[in-house]
């Protein structure tokens, strides 16, 4: 899809593209490897924001201007930033638990595990400074109660599980609301739930709208999932290649936005719109969008599920 949005942008460009598959030595070897074939313009997905700041640092001695792609490196020499608004993502999550947390009181207050994603991860960082910014008020004032909170390294689905049996364990399942950051997770955490038989009975967030995901809102295990329609940001990110191709000024592609980094820095970024997705909208978004058919939403499932299939 990326590389299909560049060639649409500049028809005949030549993109190299890699897939380091998770492995961050691999993608700085890729990466070198590009620059020293010629690539003028790096486009990074950074496996491990930190790490991937060697890339940048590469790149800069080169010459060659470089986009962070959905997840900001922590470098301040990376020229540009491209992704959704992950403050927003997070923010999206938590105003759904504001708004539904009353539904799932079972006792004299609501208890939160919070489950976020790997530590290495930018967009981890910011999710959860989106959310926090609508669940703090509520926790102040002990509508909400924190129970457990933990960073997921490698976003690892099956540690996932751990911590949520931990969390129902510790508190004898006295648990109201998961706030898990994403949909993959969020699944192992159902898991969890399946076998202490509360599933369904305790909110459970999500992201991604992956078919998982949403098969799991359809049979009410999971209440939501943020939707990042990533063909928009694919071509935000080929609308960019041109600009820099040609020589053009950039600030109409990101209206003056920025991004901080972690020592001050701040970067001009161009941020799409993530989209709160739940049982009521799932036809009206990803649906509508193309970015799943309800033949695959619906495989198996009973007709008549979550008022869709």
């Amino acid at each position: 899809m990326l590389e299909a949005a560049i060639t649409k942008a500049i028809p005949g460009a030549h993109v190299d593209y890699h897939n380091a598959n998770g492995d961050t030595d691999a993608q700085m070897a890729q990466a070198t490897t590009g620059m020293q074939d010629g690539d003028c313009i790096l486009v990074v997905a950074a496996h491990d924001s930190i790490a991937a700041a060697s890339i940048v640092t590469l790149a800069k001695a080169h010459n060659i201007p470089v986009i962070a792609y959905d997840r900001l490196l922590q470098s301040t020499d990376v020229n540009y930033y491209v992704s959704f608004n992950n403050i927003q993502v997070g923010a999206l999550q938590a105003q759904y638990i504001a708004d539904h947390y009353l539904t799932y009181k079972r006792g004299a207050q609501v208890n939160l595990t919070m489950i976020s994603g790997s530590q290495t991860d930018t967009n981890a960082l910011l999710f959860s400074i989106g959310a926090h910014t609508v669940l703090d008020p509520l926790l102040a004032t002990h509508e909400l109660s924190i129970i457990n909170e933990v960073f997921t390294p490698d976003w690892s689905n099956p540690t996932a599980q751990t911590e949520m049996e931990s969390v129902l364990a510790d508190q004898k399942d006295d648990v109201q609301i998961a706030y898990v950051a994403n949909d993959g997770m969020a699944n192992s955490v159902i898991a969890a739930l399946d076998s202490a038989r509360l599933s369904g009975k305790v909110l459970v967030t999500g992201q991604d709208a992956t078919v998982a995901g949403l098969r799991n809102i359809l049979l009410g295990k999971q209440n939501m999932t943020v939707y990042k329609p990533i063909a928009k940001e694919a071509q935000s990110v080929g609308d960019l290649v041109k600009a820099l191709h040609d020589g053009k000024d950039v600030k109409g592609l990101t209206g003056g936005a920025t991004t901080p980094t972690y020592n001050g820095g701040n970067i001009p970024s161009i941020l799409d719109n993530p989209i709160s997705v739940d049982i009521h909208n799932i036809k009206q978004t990803v649906i509508k969008d193309g970015f799943v058919s309800k033949k695959d939403l619906c495989a198996n499932l009973r007709p008549g599920t979550g008022n869709l299939c």
